[in-house]
């Protein structure tokens, strides 16, 4: 056997081996994608997906917090059925009370020697 021919069978076998006993390596990019999309359609109905999918396109920083969010309920049991749109929307108030940022205005004026504050007439 040549040394390619071995080497393709080598790793063959280490696949069977680890599909067989569960072990996986680090999933690809793609592949993890595929996961959370398969996830989320099996926890939110079209509706609810829809508002989903356009918050991504708005802030995606928020859409990604709130599918990590479904996705650790759903692997924990802790979702009844498939979320509607309203029950989405609870979802998201609840994030944004959590993300919410406080802004501030501060104002620095500078004198300038022309100031109306200086009146030597």
């Amino acid at each position: 056997m040549a040394d390619d021919e071995l080497e393709a069978i080598r790793r063959q076998r280490m696949a069977e081996l680890q599909a067989k006993h569960g072990v996986r390596g680090e999933p690809e990019p793609g592949q993890e994608t595929d996961m959370r999309n398969s996830i989320l359609a099996q926890v939110l109905d079209q509706s609810a997906r829809a508002r989903l999918s356009n918050l991504a396109l708005v802030k995606p920083e928020k859409a990604n917090a709130v599918e990590n969010y479904l996705i650790q309920m759903a692997r924990f049991g802790k979702l009844g059925g498939k979320i509607s749109e309203s029950g989405l929307i609870e979802i998201l108030e609840k994030v944004s009370q959590q993300t919410e940022k406080k802004t501030t205005v501060t104002f620095n004026r500078r004198r300038v020697m022309d100031s109306d504050e200086e009146d030597d007439d």
